[in-house]
């Protein structure tokens, strides 16, 4: 069944636009994720790697990554320079709930940066319930990795997102009990 736009004032229904920006800000951390990669693994100036992914793969739907949707340029911009600036802040949440035998210059780059990204947004983007950032960093866990590592994002995630949001991820869970019941 397709949507169809109100006839009166001409906009797409907002179940379709509310999809359609998941879509983008799941494109804008995939692109948060390779851009700290490539900063990490070569040096490269943050400004500069940030504007080459504006002008080279931010400006062009990826139907691969994002299923023709362009990745949110603002967000992108907010994660890359959020985690970036608050990496050491970011670094003692994650080694705190890591294992000792793990420490976390021994974790992946990739594994790094989706750990990071995801940590910046849970101690700075309140308006992203933790249960969507801990899911969408899972998912990009997925997206780069075929064993273990995804459930080792969702543990670092879940746990950061216990201490970081106290209650947050519990007072759903007591609500899906409630109307289960």
């Amino acid at each position: 069944m397709t949507e169809k736009p109100d006839v009166q004032s001409g906009k797409k229904p907002a179940s379709r636009t509310r999809r359609r920006a998941t879509i983008r800000h799941s494109a804008a951390r995939l692109a948060a994720v390779q851009a700290l990669y490539q900063i990490e693994f070569s040096g490269s100036p943050v400004n500069g790697v940030i504007e080459e992914f504006r002008l080279h793969r931010l400006g062009a739907a990826d139907e691969e990554v994002s299923g023709g949707a362009k990745a949110n340029d603002v967000l992108f911009q907010e994660l890359v320079r959020g985690a970036i600036s608050r990496q050491e802040e970011i670094d003692g949440h994650i080694e705190a709930v890591l294992d000792d035998s793990w420490p976390l210059d021994r974790i992946a780059i990739v594994m790094r940066c989706i750990l990071r990204v995801g940590t910046f947004e849970l101690v700075s983007r309140f308006e992203a319930p933790a249960r969507v950032i801990v899911k969408e960093y899972v998912d990009l866990a997925h997206s780069f990795f075929s064993g273990g590592e995804p459930g080792m994002v969702n543990g670092v995630l879940d746990k950061l997102a216990s201490q970081l949001r106290p209650g947050e991820l519990e007072a759903r869970l007591e609500r899906q009990e409630k109307s289960s019941e």
